[in-house]
């Protein structure tokens, strides 16, 4: 039951935190729809970010469906328990969230869009859920791979904030700090909505517009 699971509203300290494992969680090396790697090394020309919007099925198919983003891979971040399964995230003792990496190229997708995607296709003020998506492994996260896009994540957030707070919203609740880790989600969570087109799909905005960068 929810409410009888502590972690489902709170993170696991260290030694409340599932031990994992070492071994990898083995995924496709190619993505479905792009035909692109979604495993490193990535071309040199390619930036990274990973987000978290609840239910990682129909937030990566946002992306693969962006132009300019070169793949995408859903898995599990922001926690502790090193290459954790579907089962152990969802209990809630791994600190993770449901999470999508995006590989994308800056010169035909700017990172303020994708952002724009993020901040409008999901609701960022629900505290460690999405929608009836109860639990902190669906709660909103932005992870950042360097110091410069930690700044340009953290604008962002508080340039969103104020469209909120003009439309009578509630503060943004998400999670936003460096990169630490990112663990590829099973085999058959990758590109699920491709697999399975009328699959469960739970995203829904706030319905307040982002107002991109000139």
């Amino acid at each position: 039951m929810f409410f009888d699971n502590p972690f489902k509203t709170r993170l696991p300290d260290s030694h409340e935190a599932l031990k994992g494992r070492a071994q990898e969680i083995k995924t496709s090396q190619t993505h479905a729809v792009l035909n692109t790697a979604m495993h490193p090394p990535f071309p040199d020309n390619l930036h990274k970010l990973v987000v978290g919007m609840g239910c990682f099925w129909g937030a990566e198919r946002l992306f693969w469906k962006c132009e300019g983003v070169y793949s995408t891979a859903v898995g599990y971040s922001g926690g502790t328990t090193p290459n954790p399964t579907y089962e152990e995230v969802c209990s809630g003792r791994t600190g993770h969230t449901e999470a999508v990496l995006i590989i994308y190229d800056p010169k035909q997708v700017s990172l303020d869009r994708l952002l724009g995607i993020f901040w409008e296709e999901h609701n960022p003020t629900q505290f460690m859920r999405q929608g009836n998506d109860r639990g902190t492994q669906y709660r909103s996260a932005l992870y950042a791979f360097d110091e410069k896009q930690l700044a340009e994540l953290t604008h962002s957030a508080e340039h969103y904030q104020s469209a909120l707070k003009k439309a009578g919203q509630r503060d943004i609740t998400t999670e936003i700090k460096m990169h630490e880790h990112f663990y590829y989600a099973e085999d058959y969570h990758q590109q699920y909505l491709h697999k399975v087109p009328n699959g469960y799909c739970g995203l829904a905005g706030c319905g307040i517009s982002y107002e991109y960068a000139s």
